[in-house]
């Protein structure tokens, strides 16, 4: 297919006529299309459109909004399993994991349109005759700009709340998953949202440098990495709002009173569900040390166990790594780790037998006899790769956990649940699990990192505060004319 940008309420190329091509993880022989490499000029056509409709968007009144929403998650549901084959194709989940998020998508814009509703001020006490209250208004131009690992839930997040709100939105989806970008500003303009309220760029690093650079666009959305983040927060400054959802070196602990199969289960599903690419994955076990060795000889069973193969195949478990840029990272990573000293116990290859040569599969990975400092322990590899560490008490087993600049996702697996409660509170991340995976969220419960996962300032996904950074809030006093 030939994908287009959507600009000023059409479907059109990038004007340099640049495009790049996206590929099939699992068989790189298969073309899904070719995509505009948009840069710093489609970027300004899109703010100005953008800039000219954002007070009709805006004037909208709310249950219009909200009617947009819900047929926009209907007709994604009426397509869900042609959406199903295409994320597969594009992203490389399994047919299960894939089914989750085209599921979880329509449910998410639905939520938002409740909040479209929901966009209340307050009164204050005042003295004499005034009237204090607040009135919260649509911010402007949301620039969002996503990741390849859940394209189409991840935007549903952040495009449905900004439209919501009254927001127009700039969308620069990761030029990994351009196809599922187009995908959704489909059903957003299915459901009856006004063009001129949405503009779709896709590319790579420019065409995001830009959307950030634009001072029109009055917040900026982001998930992906840390260093990206960084980059993107010095680009806003201190004049236009910013939301950052960063990286994330997520650990489990596991203490010596654990059902180890059961803690072993779910540290299978966090390390190399998503073929170890999500931010709340788990990267590292912290273990104590009466129960390591027969913890670790479980995780890797399973692991092994695994059956790693195209995503529609059946029985497939775990599929490919989204790019080769993904493929030589890890890769790159198990060779640090066995220079550094820690003992490969399985994985840390490629699997280019049984006809996968041309996909980027590898197999499930697991390092033992690592030490503090190591990188593999420090940085997000964002693979299938899974360091243990040992720890001789629950104090120390805190300690390694806390050990890194990353606080996005922790979990402790327990049957003390006073052991548990002081984890929850001496743990220095956002979301701390307690028997669960480190993945895996409520689309009703708040999101957001410590540390170097965040910028700490906008939670997303739900809570109170949601809708707080998609709005201006004006304060009004009034007195009564004398």
């Amino acid at each position: 297919m030939t994908g287009l940008n959507f600009i000023d309420g059409a479907w059109v190329p990038a004007v340099s006529g640049a495009t790049f091509e996206r590929r099939n993880p699992a068989d790189s022989t298969d073309l899904i299309g070719t995509f505009p490499d948009s840069d710093a000029t489609d970027v300004r056509i899109a703010v100005d459109a953008l800039d000219k409709a954002a007070p009709e968007w805006a004037a909208t009144p709310p249950e219009r909004r909200a009617a947009v929403l819900e047929a926009a998650a209907r007709h994604l549901e009426e397509r869900r399993e042609s959406l199903v084959g295409e994320l597969v194709r594009e992203e490389g989940k399994t047919r299960a994991e894939a089914t989750v998020e085209v599921s979880r998508t329509p449910m998410n814009l639905r939520f938002y349109a409740g909040e479209a509703l929901r966009a209340t001020g307050a009164t204050y006490p005042a003295a004499g005759r005034t009237m204090i209250y607040t009135v919260r208004e649509p911010i402007g131009i949301v620039g969002a700009i996503t990741p390849w690992n859940f394209p189409l839930n991840i935007p549903s997040r952040k495009l449905g709340p900004a439209l919501a709100a009254g927001d127009p939105v700039l969308f620069k989806p990761s030029e990994i998953t351009p196809l599922m970008g187009q995908r959704l500003v489909e059903a957003l303009l299915a459901g009856g949202l006004p063009p001129a309220a949405i503009a779709l760029v896709q590319g790579g690093g420019r065409a995001g440098a830009a959307v950030v650079a634009d001072e029109r666009v009055a917040a900026v959305t982001f998930t992906g990495s840390t260093e990206v983040g960084r980059a993107i927060h010095r680009g806003v400054g201190p004049d236009r709002r910013v939301q950052l959802e960063m990286g994330g070196k997520n650990p489990v602990v596991v203490l010596a009173d654990a059902d180890l199969d059961a803690a072993a289960a779910l540290i299978v599903k966090g390390a190399f569900g998503l073929s170890g690419q999500a931010c709340t994955g788990t990267s590292r076990v912290v273990a104590i040390d009466d129960i390591h060795d027969a913890l670790l000889e479980r995780v890797v069973a399973r692991a092994e166990a695994l059956t790693v193969g195209p995503g529609l195949r059946a029985g497939a478990s775990m599929g490919p790594l989204a790019s080769r840029g993904q493929l030589d990272k890890f890769l790159e990573y198990v060779a640090v780790g066995q220079d550094e000293g820690a003992r490969l116990v399985c994985g840390g290859t490629r699997c280019d037998d049984n006809g996968f040569g041309d996909g980027f599969f590898v197999r499930p990975t697991v390092f033992a006899d690592t030490a503090p400092g190591m990188r593999i322990l420090t940085e997000e590899i964002f693979g299938p790769v899974l360091a243990f560490q040992r720890a001789s008490s629950f104090d120390e087993a805190v300690t390694l956990a806390n050990d890194t600049a990353f606080g996005l996702s922790a979990a402790i697996v327990t049957r003390d649940l006073d052991r548990a409660g002081q984890f929850v509170a001496r743990s220095r991340t956002g979301l701390v699990k307690v028997n669960q995976p480190t993945n895996g969220m409520a689309m009703n419960a708040p999101f957001g990192g410590y540390k170097a996962s965040s910028t700490q300032t906008f939670k997303e996904q739900a809570g109170p505060t949601l809708m707080q950074f998609y709005q201006s809030e004006k304060t009004v006093y009034i007195d009564p004319v004398a």
